[in-house]
């Protein structure tokens, strides 16, 4: 079926001795065996987005299947995506909007002050606050999706995702720019980038930014 991977079907044996890969090696390793899981993903999170008001679960449903790859835990796509689309609705849209409303808000403010603050420099305290909101924000983001995968309240999650963004940058950026840097240039380059948005332009910038943070949430 298309959906469904085969884990009975046979292939190369894994050496048991064998080191663990990390860094480029392993993603490389992740993107070989998930490569058409992904393109899978990618058009089933489209499908799911059609009603718009499902865009939080369908996000929230692609980050726990793409969290799981990096985990390097057994994807059955379709029941993995279902469940988590189903089951955990209140924790989607309750991260969607933790997120989207302080990036609206202070993204506005960063905007409506930088334009005004040449006339009148106070201004630029308020652009200030908006833009480590912003800031903060885009940091805590990556970190909170893969924080709601554990058994943690969303509370927790929430809590623990702003400390790692402030705390831990550095890997917070790298996702942040992995998930929304693609994003922005791919609706920049529109219709050029069609055909990327459809097969993997979501699916592998999710699984990207997993990645990049996953040493972080390991060490809780």
């Amino acid at each position: 079926m298309f959906f469904r991977k085969d884990y009975a079907k046979p292939g190369p044996g894994v050496d048991r001795d064998e080191p663990e890969k990390t860094g480029v090696s392993r993603l490389a390793e992740i993107f070989s065996i998930e490569c058409v899981t992904l393109v899978k993903l990618n058009l089933l999170f489209l499908v799911s987005c059609l009603p718009v008001v499902t865009i939080p679960a369908a996000v929230f449903s692609m980050s726990r299947v793409t969290r799981m790859m990096v985990l390097d835990q057994p994807v059955t796509l379709l029941y993995h995506y279902k469940a988590a689309f189903k089951k955990e609705w209140r924790r989607a849209y309750a991260a969607f909007f933790a997120v989207a409303v302080p990036l609206v808000f202070s993204g506005c403010g960063v905007w409506f002050y930088l334009s005004r603050a040449m006339a009148q420099p106070l201004l630029l305290l308020p652009f200030m606050l908006c833009s480590t909101v912003l800031l903060l924000t885009l940091l805590a983001s990556t970190y909170l999706y893969g924080l709601l995968a554990t058994e943690r309240s969303f509370r927790e999650c929430l809590r623990l995702s702003l400390l790692l963004g402030a705390g831990r940058p550095l890997r917070g950026a790298l996702a942040a720019l992995a998930v929304y840097g693609s994003l922005v240039f791919a609706v920049l380059e529109f219709p050029i980038s069609g055909i990327y948005l459809l097969l993997i332009g979501f699916s592998v910038p999710c699984l990207l930014g997993a990645f990049f943070i996953r040493t972080e949430l390991k060490r809780l």
